[in-house]
This record gives C-alpha cells, structure tokens and sequence, in this order.
C-alpha cells in the first residue's frame, strides 16, 4: 500500500520569512526515504485553526500520513498537540511515548516534548519536534509501526 503523506511545518518565525523552513524539507527526504510519497507540504504559524486547516487540507488531498513539525514544546506559541486533539477521533499513545523514550536518550531536553500522533479521519497524525534532526530522528523511532497503523485505518485487510 502506498503512503500517501501532507508535510505541515509549524512556526510563527518561519511563516512570516524570517528564516528559512527546515524542517519540512529534512521530513521530506525521510518520508521518501522509507519509500514512501509526500503529496503536498505547508507552512503555517502557530495557530490552532492554521494548523487544523493544513490538517484538513492534506487529507482532503489524500494524505493519508501527516506530519507536522514544530509546536511541540513547552513556549506559550506552543499549540500544535492542542490543535490536533480538538479535531482528533483518538489519540494513539505510544507514538508519543516512544519518541520520548528514545529522544531521552540523545538530549535530556526530551522529557519537555508534546510529540503525539492521533488519527483525524481515517489519516494518521504525527506531531514532532521543530528541531530538524529531532523531527527526523523522532520518526525513524515509530517508522516500522506507521503502515500497519495506516492500512487498518484505510481497512485494508491485515494479518491482525
């Protein structure tokens, strides 16, 4: 099955041009580097209704993962778990766990993420770090799990 993914950086600073976006094109090579296809990315600012719009927007363009990096801290600016769980059916815990666990292992700074994933739709939602290689390394922790969860939630019959 091929995955389908929408790339949505989230950063007030990077929105508005003050620096450039690294960290949608860092999400980009590693998504196609586990073969499978970004469809369409987007920078927004940190906002909960950019944020659920991009969300919304991706998916109605047949994402079926979506990404989302910066937002996941501790800054008052910080809303991209809140954004996600307003329009989220459910949240899948051990995305988030996980990528603390292993994160804590590279940068005690770890323990301040929010990273979450839920599923909105019938899409799966990733939320990890604005840091460019801490959004990289936060995926490759949960990469192996995310078309198994992606087939069942397009009801493509499993061995489970």
């Amino acid at each position: 099955m091929a995955i389908l993914v929408g790339i949505i950086t989230v950063s007030d600073r990077a929105s508005k041009g003050l620096y450039d976006d690294l960290g949608g094109p860092a999400l980009k090579q590693a998504a196609e580097g586990y073969g499978w296809k970004v469809a369409c990315d987007s920078l927004v600012p940190d906002e909960r209704r950019d944020i659920q719009r991009a969300i919304k927007e991706h998916i109605a363009r047949g994402a079926t993962l979506v990404l989302t990096t910066g937002g996941t801290g501790v800054a008052l600016r910080d809303v991209t778990p809140e954004a996600v769980r307003e329009i989220a059916i459910r949240e899948l815990p051990g995305f988030g766990e996980v990528m603390r666990l292993e994160s804590m292992k590279i940068t005690y700074n770890a323990i301040l993420s929010r990273s979450l994933a839920a599923v909105v739709e019938r899409s799966l939602v990733i939320c990890l770090p604005g840091k460019p290689s801490g959004a990289v390394e936060c995926l490759g922790f949960v990469h192996k799990a995310i078309p198994h969860c992606i087939e069942v939630l397009q009801e493509v019959p499993t061995s489970c």
